[in-house]
């Protein structure tokens, strides 16, 4: 993978998804001496991976060797007011800036960096800790062509990118990848539970529902099928799979009424976090 950079690349903040990325970039070959990371108590794997590959750790985003080609900005939303007034000082201009912040718009970071400031909203998933994710990304009027390949290339060390003409619609990729993985975990959970009132002990219910839903999350994912006829061939006319289906695909209350109430509610809730 090509990182083409004029300056360092700066990740603010390194939790668990800033971590993630920046173990992304060092696998796909973005070398740690352009790599500086902005974190006043490097901790738990960015700190391991500081100690395994020897990148630049600083306190402060003012005290930057030189303006930088991107800054990742990873920090959690609550704290993003002390960070903006160093990203003003930092981003210089040809830097653009990149969010992974939830509920933080490409307005909120124009109020506060040099007009003209190239911004890049992104939304990850957790899946990106092991290179599995996918993450919708929009950006403002001031991000050239270079810009979006650089950031496109940061974003796809954790997994896939898609790119949004329209900022609003973050806010539904944050309904359906951002808070979906918590979808799929609650379906473990209650398959885990169901099986049980079938009358499996919990360890081997649990054992089952586990495998099931990660082997059918890997054939998803490695086959060239849709996931209408995915189902369709488990499928037998008359079966327990069927079944099993007429209850979810019930006309009224079944899943898709229940799924669709849910992404509606989270895309509701990201607008009000955003506003």
């Amino acid at each position: 993978m090509s990182f083409k950079l004029d300056g360092p690349v700066v990740l603010a903040g390194a939790g668990k998804m800033g971590a993630a990325l920046l173990a992304g970039w060092i696998a796909r070959g973005l070398q740690p001496r352009d790599v500086i990371v902005q974190e006043p108590n490097l901790a738990g794997d960015a700190a391991e991976l500081q100690r395994q590959h020897g990148f630049s750790a600083v306190a402060n985003l003012e005290d930057l060797p030189s303006p930088p080609s991107v800054i990742v900005v990873a920090v959690k939303p609550q704290a993003m007011d002390s960070v903006f007034p160093e990203l003003a000082k930092s981003a210089g201009p040809a830097t653009v800036v990149m969010s992974i912040a939830a509920g933080k718009s490409i307005a909120s970071f124009e109020r506060h960096l040099p007009s003209g400031t190239a911004v890049v909203r992104a939304m990850p998933n957790t899946p990106a800790a092991i290179g599995r994710g996918i993450t919708g990304a929009v950006g403002n009027a001031h991000v050239t062509e270079a810009q979006k390949d650089l950031c496109a290339s940061l974003l796809s060390a954790a997994g896939e990118v898609v790119w949004l003409n329209d900022e609003a619609l973050i806010d539904a990729v944050t309904a359906v990848s951002g808070s979906g993985p918590a979808y799929i975990f609650l379906l473990a959970e209650t398959l885990a539970r169901a099986g049980e009132a079938a009358g499996l002990d919990a360890a081997t219910s649990m054992q089952l529902a586990r495998a099931t839903v990660s082997g059918a999350g890997e054939l998803l994912h490695r086959s060239q099928s849709d996931p209408t006829t995915l189902r369709q061939n488990v499928t037998s006319p008359g079966g327990t799979t069927a079944a099993a289906l007429s209850v979810l695909m019930r006309e009224k209350g079944g899943l898709q009424d229940l799924l669709t109430e849910a992404v509606l509610a989270a895309k509701k809730r990201g607008r009000e976090l955003g506003s």
